[in-house]
């Protein structure tokens, strides 16, 4: 039973179209199908086929956004194992791709509903992460002892979740940034409380948020996010 999934899995990986697909997720980000198609020389139906199958076989995940579907690794778990075997490539792994951040406007930090996105928020997610104050799961996040703790300085209890319908955390999916942010319950009490500290300013108009001097300095101190 365990070799026979074990080489299922190995053939998920190991087929030269499905290879492709993902040695170009190495980069963390998420993708469209037709982008997937593009940088894999794979024509829309090949790479359907393909990315069902590895649906199917749990190595990848979709989240939709839109009128569009991103796929990405299922987990942390499965980016570790496809870039172990990539390592035993002879050439060099994919970097992630250094674009210049335009510090304004709505990709850079913007509302998502009711919490924080776009870049800024991604950045500060995966800080949280990076701590230990946020565990990621393949939905959402579990938020530490470590982080409950750290939470107290935004007035943020456990408790206060207690009697809430509303899931305490949710994985979402940032269009410009192809990766996640924090939202769920207390993604929006996070958002209001850094407004509430100044820490943030909305955009009249517009979801867009402006990041105060304060704000950034702050992030620095409790995330060391260089916003500068």
């Amino acid at each position: 039973m365990e070799e026979a999934s074990f080489i299922s899995v190995a053939s998920l990986l190991c087929e030269p179209s499905r290879a492709k697909i993902v040695w170009n997720l190495l980069d963390g980000r998420a993708y469209t199908a037709t982008e997937l198609a593009l940088a894999s020389d794979l024509s829309a139906s090949s790479v359907s086929n393909h990315l069902s199958k590895l649906l199917k076989g749990d190595i990848l995940k979709v989240s939709a956004q839109g009128r569009h579907r991103y796929y990405s690794f299922a987990n942390d778990h499965v980016s570790h194992v496809v870039e172990s075997l990539a390592s035993l490539s002879k050439e060099q792994l994919p970097v992630k791709r250094e674009k210049k951040i335009l510090k304004t406007g709505v990709k850079y930090c913007r509302t998502c509903y009711d919490h924080l996105a776009g870049y800024v928020g991604v950045a500060i997610t995966e800080a949280m992460v990076k701590e230990g104050f946020l565990l990621k799961l393949d939905i959402g996040y579990l938020v530490s002892e470590k982080g409950w703790e750290w939470l107290t300085q935004f007035n943020i209890l456990e408790s206060n979740f207690i009697k809430s319908r509303r899931p305490l955390t949710r994985e979402c999916l940032d269009w410009s940034e192809r990766r996640s942010h924090l939202s769920g319950h207390l993604g929006a009490v996070l958002l209001e409380q850094m407004l509430l500290k100044d820490w943030f300013r909305k955009v009249k108009f517009s979801r867009e948020l402006v990041i105060t001097s304060k704000g950034k300095k702050s992030l620095y101190n409790i995330l060391g996010i260089n916003l500068d």
